[in-house]
């Protein structure tokens, strides 16, 4: 079990990296729910860095310098499947999501700093593209996620902002589910935190 202390150092590793290269990027993932959501143990530390179409292989090489891959072939999985599994040298696995898509690009836009601790800022996503990146994934532990972000920054979301974001992206991989199971939650949350006293 890797202690989240951990992560959140891990995190500001690669962090540093591409503040160094005035790249463009944001956590996603478990370092963001510690933000907006209920903290939790997370393994490793998930961003978007905005590399476009056509130039990822750029940034894949720096960051194979400066970190190990997850897997012999990390490079060739990461261009064919845009996601860059890495290692840092305390054994913190980095997942870099190669963005290009418009919402990535926006999501990057709107992200802003978190003081995990004193002077330790790291830049995570908004928590409406939280939310966007959560329902996308669908899992059991991402809809768990969600609930508690909704929760938590109950009155605060844009709840249109990510309907909008998140019905485009649905819609590309066949969902039409996960937007109705969204609404359910939000509901169930209004209702809930509305009847408390």
């Amino acid at each position: 079990m890797i202690h989240l202390l951990r992560v959140l150092q891990a995190a500001e590793e690669i962090q540093t990296v591409c503040q160094d290269r005035h790249w463009l990027f944001c956590f996603i993932g478990g370092v963001a729910v510690q933000r907006w959501g209920e903290p939790r143990l997370t393994q490793d530390a998930d961003l978007t860095i905005l590399t476009g179409f056509g130039e990822e292989d750029r940034f894949i090489d720096v960051l194979l310098t400066s970190f190990s891959g997850r897997r012999p072939d990390a490079r060739e999985f990461a261009l064919s499947n845009r996601v860059l599994l890495l290692t840092t040298k305390s054994g913190v696995a980095l997942d870099v999501a190669l963005g290009g898509l418009p919402f990535e690009e926006r999501s990057i836009q709107r992200g802003s700093n978190w003081e995990w601790a004193e002077n330790r800022p790291l830049r995570t996503c908004s928590a409406e593209d939280l939310i966007v990146h959560k329902a996308f994934a669908g899992r059991d532990l991402d809809w768990g996620d969600t609930e508690r972000i909704l929760i938590r920054q109950y009155g605060k979301l844009d709840l249109r902002q990510i309907r909008t974001e998140l019905k485009p992206l649905l819609e590309l991989k066949g969902d039409t589910e996960a937007l109705d199971r969204l609404e359910k939650k939000i509901e169930v949350v209004d209702r809930r935190l509305r009847a408390k006293p």
